[in-house]
């Protein structure tokens, strides 16, 4: 591995995200935060994201899915896209993000929008909004196996248009 931190600071590992995830610092802001949690993914560090989450992720929190999940994807960087609040002084923020990895040679890219609280004066992850496709839309009603055939044959559908192709 290289010593170039995952997190895409620029940094050596030992320099940046080492000292969060071995629980010798904490991070002093939610972006920091964030990187330290792309960087225990990338590097299947699964304690570190419970330790990291709030009261209710930690509930709903599969370590071994997590961990099965972290070390089946090839991790290749983040972009942090917009920042709000969660400084050092700040009790709350949120931070949007692009984490890039690949499966199998896929890749994919995970648009999230994140919110971090400080929990005695820790730095929490709170909850996550994803952003994927847009669902596909219906632009007309749906046809029902008994209603007309939208073709104007005077059939019904399961007649005509919507019958199976043998």
């Amino acid at each position: 591995m290289s010593d170039k931190c995952p997190c895409g600071s620029g940094k050596s590992y030992a320099t940046c995200c080492e000292p969060y995830l071995s629980g010798k610092l904490k991070p002093a802001t939610a972006s920091d935060l964030m990187r330290s949690r792309y960087t225990a993914y990338a590097m299947a560090a699964i304690d570190y994201l419970y330790r990291t989450s709030g009261a209710k992720i930690q509930k709903e929190f599969n370590a071994e899915e997590s961990r099965k999940w972290a070390e089946s994807a090839e991790w290749s960087g983040i972009e942090m896209l917009n920042v709000v609040g969660g400084g050092e002084t700040d009790e709350t923020g949120t931070v949007e993000f692009v984490a890039r990895y690949s499966v199998n040679g896929t890749p994919f890219d995970h648009h999230e929008i994140s919110s971090f609280a400080k929990k005695d004066g820790e730095w929490k992850f709170i909850d996550g909004k994803i952003f994927g496709p847009a669902p596909i839309r219906r632009e007309t009603p749906k046809v029902g196996r008994n209603d007309p055939c939208p073709c104007g044959s005077g059939k019904k559908y399961k007649k005509c248009c919507g019958k199976e192709k043998v």
